[in-house]
């Protein structure tokens, strides 16, 4: 089994490159629900627990990230990810894609967070213009545009990282926006392909072609033509409608995962303060990834 990190900082893209993958040899739009050969999320409570034979909730977050790079290689080169209920499409059947959002970082050993080498052969890295996530991140958080901004702005930003409650996923530590994507592009372990999500929205085919090219699964343009045709933004729109999506916000505050699928949206969703705070802070990252 080949494992591959689709890493990604929150709302840049991910969800929807993985429902490209899934629709892969698929004569109809698979259920965003059950996406065959979706390799889950690396900081999922389930696969922790289930290997080290412990309950993740008793564990500090800290004692779990010393643990974390042992699940990792496990899960990534022998039992797998993959829901053996769904079977992954014929052309990635043995790689699995793994969504992470945690940033590459180490342990207070010195190790990998996210396993090294030992656990995958490369990442893919999917970016989007800050501007664009903030908006997209406040949507989905249910706050507001301002805590947004701060939030991409913060070193020690992270996802489930409370101690009053119990979350369903292990804490992800993000850093900032720039620092989230430079920590995997200037990691040693792994070879690292950067995706843009505006490159996905303008040319899904090539995108995907790129991809799969790159985890030595490669595809002719018309298998990644029909994948995009049964992946666009309306449909997985229309699909979230009718039965909605399990990764969406908790049901106590429902919002829309599949929101606009835009690029350049933050033209009329930001203020100019706003923006100026977003460029200043991430100037780095932005200009590293092309972004004016």
């Amino acid at each position: 089994m080949r494992s591959l990190w689709l890493a990604s900082y929150p709302k840049s893209g991910s969800t929807w490159f993985r429902i490209l993958l899934a629709n892969l040899g698929q004569d109809r739009p698979v259920d965003i629900n059950r996406l065959p050969g979706d390799g889950g999320i690396a900081s999922a409570r389930t696969f922790f627990d289930d290997l080290m034979l412990f309950p993740s909730g008793l564990l500090t977050h800290e004692e779990c990230e010393r643990l974390r790079p042992l699940v990792h290689e496990v899960v990534g080169r022998g039992r797998g990810y993959v829901d053996p209920a769904l079977t992954p499409p014929p052309r990635i059947r043995d790689t699995q894609f793994i969504k992470t959002h945690d940033a590459w970082l180490q342990t207070p050993d010195g190790v990998p967070l996210m396993g090294g080498r030992r656990a995958a052969d490369g990442a893919i890295l999917i970016v989007r213009d800050p501007r664009d996530v903030a908006a997209s991140l406040a949507h989905h958080m249910g706050a507001d545009l301002d805590t947004a901004i701060d939030f991409l702005a913060g070193e020690t930003s992270a996802l489930c990282g409370r101690r009053d409650f119990q979350p369903q996923q292990l804490r992800q530590r993000l850093t900032s926006w720039s620092g989230f994507n430079a920590s995997w592009l200037d990691q040693q372990d792994l070879p690292v392909l950067v995706i843009r999500y505006e490159d996905i929205q303008r040319d899904p085919v090539e995108a995907l072609i790129a991809a799969l090219n790159f985890a030595g699964l490669p595809a002719t343009p018309a298998e990644a033509e029909q994948a995009a045709g049964f992946a666009t933004f309306e449909t997985l729109r229309d699909q979230e409608q009718k039965q909605g999506f399990r990764e969406a916000a908790p049901r106590g505050a429902p919002r829309a995962f599949f929101r606009r699928g835009v690029s350049g949206g933050w033209r009329d969703e930001l203020t100019a303060d706003q923006v100026a705070r977003i460029e200043q802070s991430q100037l780095a990252g932005m200009l590293r990834h092309g972004y004016p």
